[in-house]
């Protein structure tokens, strides 16, 4: 089996490509840049723009089995949630998922994986911390919280209709805060596990730290492991999707942030400042994956976290050269 992994410099991207090694296949990947913190294990890695439809068609050809689209222009609250960045996201995530569409329909590429996002689903059901509601049927009427929502929906939908004029084996997933080691935790782009670890592993002990909002905004965290899980029983499904990939264990930030303290061993006050937060309340819905594909996350918080600190203590540590 040869698969095309899109956006394979990315986090979740990199530890795709290691899966399907790891199963046996032959992985092609392309993205604007390679993986930054280890050695890509592609057997033939390419580096290009997806937005630019002469690269695609010299790289996406009938060669391939499957493709795994996550290449996307996206980041965490910081990046998506100050307005400053909304048309480089719709237009660059847009442009890349209708090149890619285009070719594999041409191609008669036999499966195709998109990786969605749980922000497409609507603010007002995400107001209330304690209790949102985020499950798959839950999308429409559709307002999502930010541009980088409705161009997944929109993309969704692109390929749902794909599926239906063209007969491609569409699976698509809505992931839900997808951590771990090797991911970004300083451009600016980087989640809030990231986020929160590298803020505690700078700080100097008796410290404090900051965290946006007022800190008592939920969310739930699914560790890559059980990502690479989720998204390899859906291709390995019947279901079409959308369905969630993320984990039921919701937590507050401020108890997120006190709990990577207690880890790093040091005694941290939390700051509650200014900043883009997004939604107050956010958690996956997993009924529909458990049903359809008898998949559910196996790690705790409390221990994907605890590697993933000790992951990013590590790389702080490390000396610029």
């Amino acid at each position: 089996m040869k698969a095309l992994v899109l956006g394979a410099g990315g986090f979740i991207g990199n530890h795709l490509v290691s899966r399907l090694k790891a199963e046996g296949y032959t992985v092609y990947g392309i993205d604007l840049k390679k993986p930054e913190f280890s050695e890509s294990e592609c057997d033939l890695f390419v580096v290009g723009d997806l937005r630019d439809m002469g690269f695609c068609k010299k790289h996406i050809t009938a060669q391939f089995d499957e493709v795994y689209q996550l290449a996307a222009d996206m980041g965490g609250a910081g990046y998506l949630f100050t307005g400053e960045n909304d048309f480089n996201v719709m237009h660059n995530s847009a442009l890349i998922n209708l090149n890619v569409s285009q070719l594999v329909i041409e191609h008669r590429i036999k499966k195709l994986f998109y990786s969605s996002s749980a922000c497409v689903y609507a603010k007002q059901n995400q107001a209330d911390p304690q209790n949102p509601y985020c499950k798959e049927d839950s999308a429409y009427p559709a307002d999502p919280d930010s541009e980088y929502g409705w161009e997944k929906l929109f993309s969704e939908r692109l390929w749902l209709s794909a599926h239906r004029n063209y007969h491609v084996q569409v699976r698509i997933a809505r992931f839900h805060n997808v951590y771990g080691p090797g991911g970004v935790f300083s451009n600016g782009k980087e989640k809030a596990p990231a986020a929160l670890c590298r803020k505690v592993a700078e700080a100097p002990n008796g410290g404090e730290i900051d965290v946006w909002g007022t800190g008592e905004q939920t969310r739930s965290f699914l560790y890559i492991s059980d990502c690479l899980d989720g998204i390899r029983s859906l291709m390995n499904s019947d279901f079409t999707g959308p369905v969630n990939i993320g984990s039921e264990e919701r937590i507050s930030l401020n108890e997120f942030a006190r709990l990577i303290i207690s880890l790093s061993g040091k005694t941290l006050s939390i700051k509650q400042v200014d900043g883009p937060i997004g939604v107050n309340g956010r958690s996956s819905h997993n009924s529909l994956a458990r049903e359809t594909m008898n998949w559910e996350p196996k790690v705790s918080l409390a221990e994907g976290i605890t590697t993933t600190y000790q992951w990013i203590q590590q790389q702080v540590q490390i000396p610029v050269s």
